[in-house]
């Protein structure tokens, strides 16, 4: 008899090594800055989940009408998803993953610049519709979102019947933990607020909140970047290039997009409360990053980016 105990523990053991990881997708505008290229690096090169999608945004604002630049680009004809999508691909290709699928996202926000919520359909929507509708029984889906909402609250509002088979991970707005005040006067949320609003009043979505005090703390240093950096390795050798082109100047940077990125990967190292969600929105409870261990985080990517486990 304890030989056949002993098997099944053996089995259960077995199995347990192959459990599921768990399904990713990144919604990235990642031709805005410099950081979403390390957040996808980051997501990539993760051993603990699986990142089935990286789709991109747009990064349509003011700016563009009436400035002549916007940051490195010429503002004139700048097809802002387009320039995510080359990037996405680009990576991609540095790193050996073309074989995530990595459809193009909507060009403009949701609805009207007045308000309504039309979804703004596009590819990427469709194929978070799709991938979602294909999970196994019991599965959910992460999806992350380090710009403008669009492509989420599209593919909700098109098939609101995935709501509850997915977990949504948000970069955008401010929010004071002690005052519990928001100010949605964020570039993402001015970006999308349709898309933003869209979601909060989504009842029973769940949503966790990468706020910008939160995020803050995690910058890096322009030198030691560059230092650490191995440009004979394609893929870090974009992760440089990107710095020097985009933001030269800055000899410091938020690292907006992995902030949110990290502390999904390493809940361990951030704290997470319940909050409520702004008095115009539906009033029903979400949850924010509301303090991360930016040392440790930083750390971490170093240490995945160069494979020392």
């Amino acid at each position: 008899m304890k030989y056949i105990i002993f098997f099944f523990a053996g089995l259960f053991v077995l199995s347990s090594g192959f459990a599921q990881k768990q399904k990713v997708w990144l919604d990235a505008d990642t031709g805005n800055e410099m950081d979403d290229l390390y957040a996808i690096v980051r997501l990539v090169k993760d051993p603990s989940i699986e990142l089935i999608g990286l789709s991109s945004a747009h990064f349509n604002n003011p700016d563009l009408l009436v400035f002549e630049k916007w940051n490195a680009y010429e503002s004139k004809g700048l097809n802002t998803v387009a320039e995510s999508q080359r990037l996405n691909e680009q990576i991609l290709k540095a790193l050996g993953r073309l074989d995530i699928p990595h459809p193009i996202g909507a060009d403009r926000q949701i609805g009207r610049a007045w308000g309504q919520q039309d979804a703004r359909d596009s590819k990427a929507s469709q194929a978070i519709i799709a991938t979602v509708k294909a999970l196994p029984e019991g599965e959910k889906l992460d999806i992350l979102t380090i710009g403008a909402m669009t492509n989420l609250a599209s593919a909700l509002i098109i098939a609101p019947e995935i709501k509850s088979r997915i977990r949504c991970f948000a970069l955008g707005a401010q929010y004071d933990p002690k005052t519990k005040i928001w100010n949605k006067n964020e570039f993402n949320i001015r970006n999308d607020l349709n898309a933003f609003d869209y979601l909060l009043n989504l009842d029973e979505l769940d949503l966790t909140m990468m706020c910008l005090q939160t995020a803050l703390p995690l910058q890096f240093k322009r030198e030691e970047t560059y230092t650490k950096l191995n440009e004979t390795i394609e893929a870090e050798k974009i992760l440089e290039e990107r710095w020097r082109e985009q933001n030269p100047q800055d000899e410091t940077r938020v690292m907006w997009d992995l902030a949110l990125v990290e502390a999904y990967l390493k809940p361990n190292l951030t704290q997470i409360e319940t909050i409520s969600t702004p008095p115009e929105n539906n009033q029903r409870t979400i949850k924010a990053y509301i303090k991360i261990d930016e040392k440790a985080l930083a750390d971490d990517f170093w240490k995945v980016l160069k494979k020392k486990f």
